[in-house]
């Protein structure tokens, strides 16, 4: 083989993992102050990306059914979605952990209906763990999933799958419930726990108050980690983004960019040129 072509080959090739990010390493890392690392995925080229970037967990969030189904919110998402993109990241995540939401009504109605649903993401979308919404209303449907084995991560503060008893997606502020709610959640057994949408002093001050991993989104600095939408972090998509984004890249900016020159070379008939058809 021709050594272009074998560095070609080389760099396509996924990387030597030696070890994937586990439920263990997510309370390491806490114990060891280092902080966790969470992107939603949605797709298995995606995931390819951020699981070779080094990204700790990926999230195969709800999310979904608004920045690639267009949605206002993430209600609609039905589990046979959520499974059918679940399984696209697991084939993908080599290093990365695998964490899938559990979409709206998949949980709430009782424990036994939870773990069923629990079960069916893990058996067939391969995710390793499954993240719901919710504090002590929702701990009996995580002691039930957690007692089957099955991780679990909770999620609490601002939940989207209540956007509408809070009147939309609001910052919340009590902190005598969200502070329940996170103990609740760590007593069922979730091994960590997404805080979302609250003052940052509250965000340090539930993360003090329980023992395992906090994850934040929009909660401030003093949680144990961060997770971000893809789409926010490197703004693929138009409209506006939350407060708390940071955006790391402009993939809309630049698939505009490159669309038009497509446009422009296919009109003005410079594209396809010589070096992009065949010859006889």
């Amino acid at each position: 083989m021709p050594a272009a072509q074998e560095r070609l080959s080389m760099s396509t090739q996924p990387p030597v993992v030696n070890k994937q990010f586990t439920v263990l390493d997510c309370q390491a890392a806490r114990t060891q102050g280092r902080k966790i690392v969470v992107v939603t995925a949605y797709d298995y080229p995606t995931a390819q990306i951020l699981d070779e970037a080094g990204v700790d967990i990926q999230l195969v969030g709800d999310s979904l059914g608004m920045v690639v189904q267009g949605h206002p919110h993430s209600l609609t998402v039905t589990l046979d979605e959520m499974i059918y993109h679940t399984k696209m990241v697991a084939r993908a995540a080599r290093r990365s952990m695998v964490v899938t939401d559990m979409p709206f009504m998949t949980y709430q109605i009782s424990p036994q209906q939870a773990l069923e649903n629990a079960g069916r993401i893990i058996q067939e979308g391969g995710a390793h763990a499954v993240k719901l919404e919710g504090g002590a209303r929702s701990a009996a449907a995580i002691a039930a999933i957690t007692a089957a084995d099955i991780p679990v991560m909770g999620h609490v503060g601002l939940t989207p799958q209540s956007v509408h008893a809070f009147g939309g997606f609001k910052v919340q502020r009590d902190e005598d419930r969200l502070l329940a709610d996170a103990q609740a959640v760590a007593q069922a057994g979730a091994f960590a726990l997404v805080v979302e949408g609250v003052p940052a002093e509250l965000g340090a001050r539930i993360t003090a108050g329980i023992p395992i991993p906090t994850i934040g989104i929009g909660a401030g600095a003093g949680c144990d980690g961060q997770v971000l939408v893809f789409h926010d972090l490197f703004q693929y998509g138009l409209g506006r983004r939350p407060k708390f984004v940071k955006s790391y890249a402009n993939l809309s900016q630049s698939i505009m960019d490159g669309t038009r020159s497509f446009i422009n070379e296919v009109r003005q008939g410079t594209f396809p040129d010589a070096g992009h058809q065949y010859t006889s």
